[in-house]
């Protein structure tokens, strides 16, 4: 069997970004007089930041806002966020086959790599700003056989990679919507994953 290489998406699949996105949000907008709809910001998380924005400041005012909602992010959005249930052993399961994983995430990589180190997850490769089938490139790159994520988009990656797709339903995505992008097999959560890779890798090898 080849060498095993998983990927995992990061928001909402590995880690609950929503509490310190939104304290980010709240803390953008009172620098810039807007009030933004947090909570219906942050319950679908995974388009990139600017498209999040778009309805609420006018396109010439993103780029900014952008980049001070990443400058922000460090001292709002660390420490608040957890790991999500079954992240550590999600990536533990990779491990214990010998395994290596790969972080492929829409976050900007400087703050991703904060979340990194603050949880510990145990990840060989980080790789930041790509969205949707944008993904495909790093999961080829890095040979990944899997690509688990939360989003639609997630699953858009994973079949443009030629890759497995495994949904977890701990981000804004339904069930049905995840089926319906295509994905091969939807979780609960990654307290999921460990009985699904070794079920998967049973199929592989016959």
């Amino acid at each position: 069997m080849p060498d095993l290489v998983v990927g995992f998406d990061l928001d909402l699949t590995l880690i609950d970004t929503a509490p310190g996105f939104q304290q980010v949000l709240r803390a953008l907008g009172a620098e810039l007089e807007v009030e933004f709809p947090v909570e219906e910001m942050t319950r679908r998380l995974g388009p990139p930041l600017d498209m999040l924005l778009a309805p609420y400041l006018p396109p010439e005012r993103i780029p900014a806002a952008g980049e001070r909602f990443r400058a922000l992010y460090p001292d709002h959005a660390i420490t608040t966020v957890p790991v999500l249930p079954g992240a550590h052993e999600a990536i533990a399961a990779v491990r214990r086959l010998g395994g290596r994983v790969v972080v492929v995430t829409g976050k900007y990589a400087p703050n991703a790599q904060l979340h990194i180190d603050h949880t510990g997850l145990d990840v060989d490769v980080l790789e930041g700003w790509v969205w949707g089938v944008g993904k495909a490139d790093v999961l080829r790159r890095e040979a990944a056989s899997v690509y688990v994520g939360d989003h639609v988009h997630d699953v858009e990656g994973a079949l443009a990679a030629g890759v497995t797709g495994v949904s977890v339903l701990t981000g804004g995505c339904t069930a049905g919507e995840l089926r319906a992008a295509g994905t091969h097999a939807v979780l609960d959560s990654l307290e999921d994953f460990p009985d699904w890779l070794s079920g998967h890798l049973s199929l592989r090898t016959g």
